[in-house]
């Protein structure tokens, strides 16, 4: 096996749940990333496939770049005032 990656080679991302300490992968369709106006509001989430639970946790930079890259659904959050 290459460490080379192939176009049909599906995209996985690691991932882990703060609730039951699981370590798993995640498709790109598994995530859900929203990005907001502030690090605050800017962030991806993701069920559990062990627990079920509902995590979400915050999205920097390089986690946008790589999340966005990989065909994760994004949602633009804009602001109300």
């Amino acid at each position: 096996m290459s460490g080379v990656s192939t176009p049909s080679a599906p995209v996985l991302f690691k991932a882990a749940c703060p609730e039951c300490r699981a370590r798993f992968e995640l498709s790109p369709g598994s995530l859900r990333l929203a990005i907001g106006a502030s690090h605050r509001t800017t962030f991806y989430s993701f069920t559990c496939p062990e627990c079920g639970s509902a995590v979400r946790k915050p999205a920097g930079e390089r986690i946008i770049e790589l999340l966005t890259g990989g065909g994760v659904r994004t949602l633009r959050l804009h602001s109300t005032v």
